[in-house]
C-alpha cells in the first residue's frame, strides 16, 4: 500500500483499487500510474493504493507482503514442458495461482490446443504448498490454459484415472473420454486435515451452453470441433464421478472455472468454491480502507459483460455502492457502461496505438484529467 498524506484544506481520499491491464500493466503498476495522474493535478489529496486481483493471474503479488514468502518450484507446464512457478505460504496459508503454471499466457499462439493441456502442474504445486506447511490452500483458478476438469490437478495429488484395459490416461481432455474408472485411495493424505478454497472468477457451471468448453474453450484456442471434443470430455468425466463417487457437482456455480477446475479442486479435494475478488478483498482488508474514501476508482484492461460476473471491477462496484462511495473504471477499453458509474477508456481517449504501447503514461494522464474533472 502506498499512501500521500493530505496537506491541503478541502483534501480528498481517493482509493485507487485496479486489476491488471492485462499485457501492458500488474494491478501495482496500473494503481501506481492512476495515483502519479491524480497527484499531478491535486498533490494535496491522499491516494491510497490497493491493487486487487480476482483469482487470475495476479492474485499471488497482491496477497504477498513479502518476496520472502515466495518459493519457486518445478512443475508441469500445461503442455506437459518443465518450467519455473512460484507459491507463496504466508503465516499457514498456501496461495497457488494456477496461471502460473497452467496459464494461457505460457503458451505462444501456435500452441494453443487446450484439448491437450494439463492442470496437473496446478496439483504440484498445491503439493509443494503442503510441504512447505501451508495447513490451508488458497487456489486462485483463473487465467488457465487447460480444460480437464481438473484431472490432471487431481493426478498429480495421487488420484487415479483409468480405461478400459485399466491403465493410467495421459494427461489431457482428449483422453478422458477413454476413462472408464477414478480411484482416488492415493490422493495425498494431508488434503484430509487441509482446507481448500478455490478462488473463482467467474460463476459458470462445467458443462453446457454456459459452460466451460463452449463459453471459455474458444478464447484459449478451441476449433467447433475442438468445443464438442472438450464437452464430450468433461460430459464424460462428470458421469463417471457420478457413478464412481457419488456426487454429480458439474452445475455449481464456478465448476466451470479453470476449464473445469473448480469441479475438480470441489470433487477431489473437497474444496469450496468462493469469488476470488471477495477472497482478495477480506485478505487486503477493502472495507476498512473503503471507509472514508470520498472517491473509488477501479478497472482494468478490458472492461467488458464478462467483467461484471464476479471480475474484480464488479466486486469494488458491489462494495462502493453498499457504502454509496462514488466510482470511477477507467480501462484500457470498455464494452460497457454500468449504470451509476463513470467510465473512461485508454482507447476511447487517446487510441489503439498509446493505449497499447504506452499504457502507463496515458493511464496516468486519464488520470490527471479525471481528478481535474473531480476539482
Amino acid at each position: 500500500m502506498v499512501k500521500r498524506t493530505p496537506c491541503t484544506v478541502g483534501a480528498v481520499r481517493v482509493l485507487i483499487a485496479p486489476d491488471k491491464f492485462r499485457g501492458t500493466l500488474s494491478a501495482r503498476q496500473a494503481a501506481e500510474a492512476v495515483g502519479r495522474g491524480w497527484c499531478r493535478t491535486r498533490p494535496g489529496d491522499e491516494v491510497d493504493l490497493l491493487p486487487l486481483a480476482d483469482g487470475g493471474e495476479g492474485t499471488l503479488q497482491v496477497l504477498v507482503d513479502s518476496e520472502d514468502e515466495v518459493t519457486r518450484v518445478r512443475v508441469h507446464g500445461p503442455l506437459g514442458d518443465p518450467l519455473d512457478a512460484e507459491i507463496a505460504v504466508t503465516g499457514d496459508v498456501g496461495i497457488i495461482e494456477t496461471a502460473r503454471a497452467s496459464g494461457i499466457d505460457l503458451l505462444s499462439e501456435h500452441r494453443r490446443d487446450p484439448t491437450r493441456t494439463s492442470s496437473r502442474g496446478t496439483g504440484e504445486l498445491m503439493a509443494a504448498a503442503l510441504d512447505a506447511g501451508a495447513r490451508r490452500l488458497l487456489v486462485g483458478i483463473g487465467g488457465s490454459a487447460t480444460n480437464d476438469g481438473g484431472a490432471g490437478m487431481a493426478t498429480a495429488l495421487g488420484a487415479r484415472f483409468a480405461d478400459a484395459r485399466d491403465r493410467p490416461l495421459r494427461d489431457g481432455p482428449r483422453m478422458l473420454v477413454d476413462l472408464v474408472s477414478i480411484d482416488l485411495s492415493g490422493m495425498d493424505p494431508r488434503l484430509a486435515a487441509v482446507g481448500v478454497t478455490g478462488m473463482a472468477d467467474v460463476d459458470n457451471p462445467l458443462t453446457g451452453p454456459n459452460g466451460a468448453s463452449v463459453v471459455f474453450g474458444p478464447q484459449k484456442g478451441a476449433s467447433p470441433d475442438d468445443v464438442v471434443l472438450l464437452e464430450r470430455s468433461l460430459d464424460h468425466l462428470a458421469a463417471v464421478v457420478h457413478r464412481d463417487l457419488g456426487v454429480d457437482l458439474r452445475a455449481e456455480p464456478g465448476a466451470g472455472a479453470g476449464g473445469g477446475l473448480g469441479f475438480g479442486l470441489m470433487t477431489f479435494c473437497g474444496a469450496r468454491l468462493r469469488r476470488g475478488i471477495e477472497v482478495v478483498m477480506e485478505k487486503t482488508g477493502f472495507k476498512d480502507r473503503l471507509h472514508g474514501a470520498a472517491l473509488v476508482i477501479t478497472g482494468e484492461g478490458s472492461f467488458d459483460e464478462q467483467s461484471l460476473r464476479g471480475k474484480v471491477v464488479a466486486g469494488v462496484l458491489r462494495e462502493a455502492r453498499l457504502a454509496d462511495r462514488p466510482t470511477v473504471i477507467l480501462a484500457g477499453r470498455a464494452a460497457v457502461a454500468p449504470d451509476g458509474a463513470n467510465v473512461r477508456s485508454l482507447v476511447d481517449r487517446f487510441g489503439e496505438e498509446r493505449a497499447v504501447h504506452d499504457a502507463s503514461r496515458a493511464l496516468e494522464d486519464l488520470a490527471a484529467e479525471l481528478a481535474s474533472d473531480w476539482a
